[in-house]
């Protein structure tokens, strides 16, 4: 059929010339006939003498002569269509075979069909996508992202996974990631895991200026330095508050692909391309720069660059040699030397008043007391964690601090800092002076923006970090995660946040969305510090000591304590243990709340932070297991005529 139609097409600028002909000569013959009477005889018009006969002759030649010419036409050019087709399969058969001599390896960006109608078959629904606001949240899923019941199978239970040297120059980067995360912090592997939960054929490349492997960061502050293990620099083990011994990483070296093998994963997998920074960020191009000046274009991408220690200003003007004797806290490297400084040194003093100043404070000291180590803390507000915690509490807890062998100096404003005799001098701007051979700089977190200007993107001018919306998106295909998002809270606004628990409910929730969630941020991520084992608190939502708050405290007992409540949940990390199960039917306590003065002794309670007339955040003071309560307090957003009957429902005078 096809055949005939090219043919007819090739035929019919010679048939229609002949037409027109056949016309032409049937007109003349009309006119001829129309000279002769009507009444000759129709013989005499068969075996007459010419008259129409050599017209139709010579139209009979012309259409014979059309046919012949257009068939032959017809065969010659179907024969070349013929030729130049079979010449271009030949060339491109040979160019498919010089390609794969070339490249022996192509980059699969996408999996296909087969593989991507397998993957959805394995997919489960997720019932939660869209929670109710009047009922509790579902389990939070950091538990699966970090829970250590799922470590106790892993080989780092039983060998700490070597710390993972720089990227050597050879390793060749991929250059191309359908998932690609720049950070390699706790953000950045709670995403990558909620990508791989929801897309179990995923390839995700994570990208980290770091040596190391995704690991969390805060027993670097707390268990690290309790550990009575003289190894404990090199192994990065630690014994929790319960007794109960794990890894700081997140998993072992063999949980992880091999970056150059990453495209080749049968079944996909999550790859560490340790020792690489991104340095430039072309959005249109949907691709990086590394510092290698080598290129990785990416289907998706998250930005979870954390933050960098801010540093005194004093400081980074008094030279080198008051730079060399000065650790900013941050990364393993820095517990490394810190732990190798004060074992050598006989002074220490803290600069910052804060959760990380207050925390390494407490693990100093009780160091100081098996060696001749003076721990000195100074801060500019008149109690430790000023900023945080109401006046009475913060009073309260410099004192415990002090028990445990610091020595405080409030209300100190740094002026200068010089090198004398090998020793650092610090002078106050109202005239007192400390002598010290080493200052620990934690003064706060700035958020790592450093991409912001290649890639176009908005930098939040009252919060820092990167501005995302409520499903933490920059831009269409970009999302942001961690300490460097600046995201919208549906319930409490605006916020950046800088603690663990976020990193991995922003990380993961970044990770849904990459994979086509679309949720917006609703789950109320927490946060908690320790003063040792035996004090400490945990947290959720806007915690200012500006704001009016509300206490209502309770007698401790020795179950009251960060040590009993690990011995209990079974975890160190204690936004592991979170469930919601308990915010579903609290059950109030019957005992009287009691005032806020009840002798000045604060050991367990909980303190209600207003805005507006309504509770926006939430510290539970040696009281745990009970976040779920207080996230539910939150997410409702009520007035409430009394919070003595609210904090009931925390159970704070249970024995």
């Amino acid at each position: 059929m096809l055949t005939c139609r090219s043919v007819w097409r090739k035929l019919a600028p010679l048939a229609r010339p002949s037409s027109a002909v056949c016309r032409q000569s049937a007109r003349r013959a009309g006119l001829n006939n129309g000279r002769i009477p009507t009444c000759v005889p129709a013989a005499h018009m068969s075996t007459g003498p010419a008259g129409g006969g050599a017209d139709n002759v010579k139209y009979a030649l012309m259409v014979g002569a059309a046919c012949i010419g257009g068939l032959t036409y017809a065969y010659l050019t179907v024969k070349g269509d013929q030729q130049r087709y079979q010449e271009r399969i030949t060339e491109i058969a040979s160019r498919s075979s010089k390609t794969a001599t070339e490249e022996p390896a192509p980059i699969q960006s996408e999996p296909p069909a087969a593989e991507v109608a397998e993957t959805e078959a394995v997919s489960e629904p997720e019932p939660e996508a869209a929670p109710s606001p009047e009922e509790p949240s579902p389990p939070a899923p950091e538990e699966e992202v970090l829970s250590p019941e799922a470590e106790a199978a892993a080989p780092s239970e039983t060998t700490a996974p070597p710390p993972v040297d720089s990227t050597p120059a050879s390793l060749n980067v991929p250059s191309h990631a359908p998932y690609l995360l720049i950070g390699g912090g706790t953000a950045s592997f709670a995403a990558a895991r909620s990508i791989r939960a929801r897309d179990p054929g995923a390839r995700v490349l994570i990208v980290t200026d770091e040596p190391d492997l995704p690991y969390m960061r805060p027993p670097l502050s707390k268990e690290l330095w309790f550990s009575d293990d003289p190894s404990v620099t090199e192994t990065l083990r630690f014994k929790q508050w319960n007794g109960k011994e794990r890894s700081i990483y997140f998993q072992p070296s063999s949980f992880y692909v091999n970056p150059e093998e990453l495209d080749r994963a049968e079944n996909g997998g999550v790859a560490v391309l340790t020792g690489k920074k991104v340095v430039h960020m072309d959005v249109r191009g949907n691709k990086v720069k590394l510092d290698d000046d080598s290129e990785i274009s990416y289907d998706k991408c998250l930005i979870a660059t954390g933050g960098v220690p801010r540093n005194l200003q004093v400081i980074e003007r008094a030279g080198e040699e008051v730079m060399k004797k000065t650790t900013l806290f941050r990364k393993v490297e820095d517990f490394k030397e810190l732990d190798k400084v004060s074992r050598s040194i006989k002074s220490i003093t803290i600069i910052g008043g804060g959760f990380l100043g207050s925390e390494l404070a407490c693990a100093l000291g009780r160091r100081s007391a098996e060696s001749d180590l003076e721990v000195v803390q100074m801060f500019p507000e008149k109690g430790n964690m000023g900023k945080v915690l109401p006046e009475y509490l913060s009073n309260w807890t410099t004192e415990k601090v002090k028990r445990e062998g610091v020595k405080i100096i409030s209300e100190a404003l740094v002026k200068s800092v010089t090198c004398k005799d090998d020793k650092l001098e610090i002078q106050l701007k109202d005239g007192r002076s400390v002598t010290t051979d080493h200052i620990v700089a934690a003064v706060g977190l700035e958020p790592n923006v450093d991409l912001a200007k290649s890639a176009g993107l908005e930098v939040d001018s009252d919060f820092g970090g990167f501005r995302v919306n409520a499903e933490l998106q920059a831009r269409s295909n970009i999302w942001v995660a961690g300490d460097a998002a600046c995201f919208y809270d549906i319930r409490l606004g605006r916020r950046r946040v800088e603690h663990h628990d976020h990193a991995v409910v922003s990380g993961r929730l970044a990770g849904e969305n990459m994979s086509g969630a679309s949720k917006p941020y609703w789950h109320q991520s927490m946060f908690w510090s320790d003063l040792g084992p035996d004090v400490g608190y945990e947290a959720i939502g806007i915690v200012d000591s500006s704001l009016p708050t509300v206490g209502v405290f309770a007698k401790a007992t020795a179950n009251d304590t960060p040590r009993a409540a690990t011995e209990k949940s079974g975890t160190g990390i204690r936004s592991e243990s979170e469930t919601e199960d308990t915010a579903m039917s609290p059950v109030a306590s019957v005992t009287p709340a009691l005032p806020v003065d009840y002798k000045d002794e604060y050991g367990k309670g909980v303190i209600f932070y207003l805005r507006d007339k309504v509770v926006v955040g939430i510290i539970l003071w040696n009281v745990f297991n009970r976040m779920p309560i207080a996230r539910k307090i939150i997410k409702d957003g009520e007035e409430h005529a009394d919070l003595n009957e609210v904090a009931k429902l925390f159970n704070i005078h249970e024995d």
